[in-house]
């Protein structure tokens, strides 16, 4: 079958590549990695932005259909989950709402790209008993929700970007300094490395879709 190359990558802040104001960079800025994505792929490919700050995957439902699905993508990256699991929200209420967006785009014809949700950084944490025992909640929650979603891809045959082991330190399962703009967001650098790790999933399937 032969797929569109327009790619939709689709989410919240973490799409939308927002950076808190830091000493380096006083005024913050957005650096979507949907920008480095087009550069991986040059013109085997168009891709298009759609990131909303502080959106829950409830929230990504309701849009899909106009911001996506309208548009007919061949391939939808699609990151969600950060947002509803700093609300405590259910795993499997959060599961669902994603497993609908991918189920929508394949109905449609195109190709799903799971994300999993990537780690915290508190660098305080390990100074006393509590604090350790806040991070070891919020990842194993992650963790949780990050295995329903790779399951999922696995049961659909398709590929599924792990961010969180990408950007994570192996050691302690928080987001790598070099990577961790604030704690939540991502720096630049873990921005391009997000595009990298899509766009190595892309290329292979933009280029039989060319020959096709």
């Amino acid at each position: 079958m032969s797929r569109t190359s327009l790619v939709i990558c689709f989410g919240d802040s973490l799409t939308a590549g927002f950076q808190s104001p830091t000493k380096d960079n006083p005024v913050g800025r957005e650096t979507p990695y949907g920008q480095f994505l087009q550069s991986f792929l040059g013109e085997t490919g168009q891709v298009r932005i759609s990131g909303i700050c502080g959106e829950l995957t409830g929230e990504m439902v309701r849009r899909f259909q106009r911001d996506v699905l309208d548009h007919q993508p061949g391939y939808v990256p699609i990151l969600g989950g950060a947002n509803d699991l700093g609300w405590n929200a259910s795993l499997s209420e959060i599961m669902r709402n994603l497993a609908t967006m991918y189920e929508q785009t394949l109905a449609m014809g195109g190709v799903p790209i799971p994300v999993t949700v990537p780690s915290i950084r508190v660098e305080d944490a390990s100074g006393s008993r509590e604090g350790q025992e806040w991070v070891a909640e919020h990842l194993a929650r992650r963790s949780q929700l990050n295995k329903l979603i790779q399951d999922y891809a696995g049961s659909k045959g398709i590929a599924c970007v792990d961010l969180f082991t990408v950007t994570a330190e192996p050691e302690s399962g928080q987001l790598a300094g070099i990577y961790s703009n604030d704690g939540i967001h991502l720096t630049t650098a873990g921005y391009r490395l997000f595009a990298k790790q899509v766009a190595h999933i892309l290329k292979p399937l933009l280029a039989r879709d060319m020959q096709q």
